[in-house]
C-alpha cells in the first residue's frame, strides 16, 4: 500500500507523540517537486549513519533528546530546538532518547 501524503491546503498534528513513541515509525509527511518533509522517529541508542542531502535542510527537535553531528561540530538538541544545514554536509544523528524530529528538505527537480 502506497504511503499517502498530505494534500494542499491539509493540516496535520506535530504534538509530540508521548507514549506512543516508542512504537511509532519514521513517516513522510509531504514530497513535491521542490520540498519533502519527514517526521523522523528513533528510539534511543539508535542512528541514522552519516549522509548528505543534496538541498538545504532543517531539523526541529519535537521531542526527546537527539546528537546532531557534522564534520565540523556536535549538538545536542531537545524538543524546541532548530537547526539548518547547508547542502551537501555530511551530517548523521543519534537519538539520546525515544526523538522525533521534524525535518524539511529542499528538493531539486530531477535530483
Amino acid at each position: 500500500m502506497a504511503l499517502q501524503h498530505l494534500p494542499s491546503g491539509a493540516k496535520t498534528s506535530l504534538h509530540p507523540l508521548g507514549s506512543e513513541l516508542a512504537n511509532a515509525r519514521t513517516a513522510a509527511l509531504l514530497k513535491s517537486q521542490q520540498l519533502e518533509v519527514v517526521r523522523v522517529v528513533l528510539q534511543q541508542g539508535k542512528s541514522m549513519r552519516e549522509h548528505k542531502a543534496p538541498g538545504e535542510i532543517t531539523v526541529q527537535c519535537l521531542e526527546g533528546r537527539l546528537v546532531f553531528s557534522t564534520p565540523h561540530a556536535q549538538h545536542e538538541m531537545q524538543a524546541g530546538d532548530f537547526l539548518h544545514l547547508e547542502a551537501g554536509v555530511p551530517h548523521a544523528l543519534e537519538a539520546l532518547t525515544d526523538t522525533s524530529a521534524l525535518v524539511t528538505m529542499v528538493v531539486h527537480p530531477g535530483a
